[in-house]
């Protein structure tokens, strides 16, 4: 992996594969597609990755892929903590519904939490010598053939923070570049321009309400928390798991406008009493003075693409799904659908040519975007379901959502097979969707006779 000016590659057949977006989703594409032996350059307009707190807690199936990389033995040495339940709580801490990771098969029973800036740094120190990065480049558009193909993208070697909806309608100006590819990866977020230049439609939805994040140093050492819990309360989600160092993160559901204006010590105090509502969480106290000046708040949105590819383009990541992130799904799908993009381009390369590298074309391209289309469109159509489903059992807050939320809740955690059923699908390892015969019965309108006939695996 190198980190260089552009201007050092001048010709058009550099690369194999343009990225657009360093975040998790395009480092895992750049990781997953330089393995093949493919020349990747990888932009992003920032000039250096942005430390959030969201994109913290891994799930089975994506700790499946980083094994395979060395990024989850690096993220591990780096001091990750091992998780084995998602368990969603009543206010006063009794589970309500818990997710048990350990009935997983051997290898898949834990999640694993680390910071989302050392996750970045991992798949980053991971990235194959093929890899060039380009970061404070801004993607003005996308290049397309006379055919409508994606066969690249025009950069700006200026500021790479500019940005704004009327950048990509500029004339090519000196300082911009057009840098052709047989594959181009569009990794650029939920409101991807490479996404709306290849037309690609899909349905956005806005959660009605925010989220708030602050980090709690040394809190709870008395009793840290062991496992990712999420408290159901009467002004919403309060979510809790612990990173490395003793911390713990914690998330608060907020009205769209609650926070609006709010100075540090307001929203110390709006802080304090949010948590005081919870009982479970009041050991948390002396240490919420200091975390009010970590937060950081989120507009929530789910999006799901109408499809995942165009000739020559493929979305990964938020480009093409997003999900609320109490359901930690985002980041994981991000990081299979870059090794499924990188597994259905190999059953296409021809033989390295005489200089070692495999060679490209738009024909070999296309069959492999298809075969990826077709792998990750129903897969991820299933994800966003079961996201969405989770999310709103505890961030309803309209009484017939709560109402039904809360019985959801209750019934899926007394029915052993519904519950293995869940969990096997949170954890991403394949999609066994829940037939409208399952739904009757996770909110207890039928009895299941089946409900101790745990799957095996």
């Amino acid at each position: 992996m190198t980190d260089h000016p552009l201007q050092a590659h001048d010709g058009p057949d550099n690369y194999d594969v343009l990225i657009c977006g360093a975040g998790v989703a395009g480092l895992a594409a750049a990781r997953a597609l330089g393995e093949l032996g493919l020349q990747v350059l990888l932009l992003d307009k920032q000039r250096a990755p942005r430390d959030i707190a969201k994109g913290e807690v891994l799930q089975p199936g994506a700790l499946r892929v980083l094994r395979r990389w060395g990024t989850e033995a690096m993220l591990r040495e780096r001091g990750g903590v091992d998780l084995d339940r998602l368990v969603v709580r009543g206010p006063d801490g009794a589970a309500l519904m818990s997710l048990d990771y350990g009935q997983l098969p051997q290898g898949d029973r834990g999640l694993l939490a680390h910071d989302h800036a050392q996750i970045l740094g991992a798949l980053t120190e991971g990235l194959p010598p093929g890899v060039d990065i380009r970061r404070g480049t801004l993607v003005r558009e996308a290049l397309r053939g006379a055919d409508g193909r994606v066969t690249g993208l025009v950069i700006a070697h200026g500021d790479g923070d500019s940005q704004g909806g009327g950048d990509a309608g500029r004339s090519q100006g000196s300082a911009d570049r057009a840098v052709h590819a047989p594959l181009v990866v569009a990794a650029d977020g939920i409101s991807s321009r490479l996404r709306r230049a290849a037309n690609i439609a899909g349905r956005r939805v806005d959660y009605p309400r925010r989220l708030v994040s602050v980090e709690l140093a040394g809190a709870g050492a008395d009793s840290p928390p062991e496992d990712f819990s999420a408290y159901v309360t009467g002004r919403g989600l309060r979510l809790v798991y612990p990173l490395p160092g003793g911390r713990v993160r914690l998330y608060l559901q907020t009205e769209p406008d609650e926070l609006r204006g709010m100075g540090a010590d307001r929203f110390a105090a709006w802080l304090g009493r949010a948590v005081a509502e919870v009982p479970a969480l009041t050991g948390f106290g002396p240490a919420l003075a200091d975390a009010a000046g970590t937060r950081q708040i989120f507009s929530v949105s789910r999006y799901l693409a109408d499809r995942f590819t165009a000739p020559g383009l493929a979305l990964v990541g938020e480009a093409g799904y997003a999900v609320h992130p109490m359901a930690a799904q985002g980041m994981n799908t991000a990081i299979t659908s870059a090794a499924s993009l990188a597994d259905q381009l190999a059953r296409f390369l021809p033989a390295a040519g005489g200089d070692g590298r495999p060679r490209l074309d738009a024909a070999m391209v296309d069959a492999a975007l298809d075969a990826y289309q077709a792998e990750r469109r129903p897969l991820l159509a299933s994800a966003a379901k079961t996201s969405a489903n989770a999310a709103r059992m505890v961030t309803d807050l309209a009484w017939p959502g709560r109402i039904v939320g809360r019985r959801a809740v209750r019934c899926t955690g007394a029915n052993p097979r519904l519950l293995h059923t869940v969990t096997h699908n949170m954890a991403g390892l394949g999609p066994r969707p829940l037939t409208p015969l399952d739904r009757l019965q996770q909110i207890g309108l039928l009895p299941d006779p089946r409900a101790h006939r745990v799957p095996v695996g």
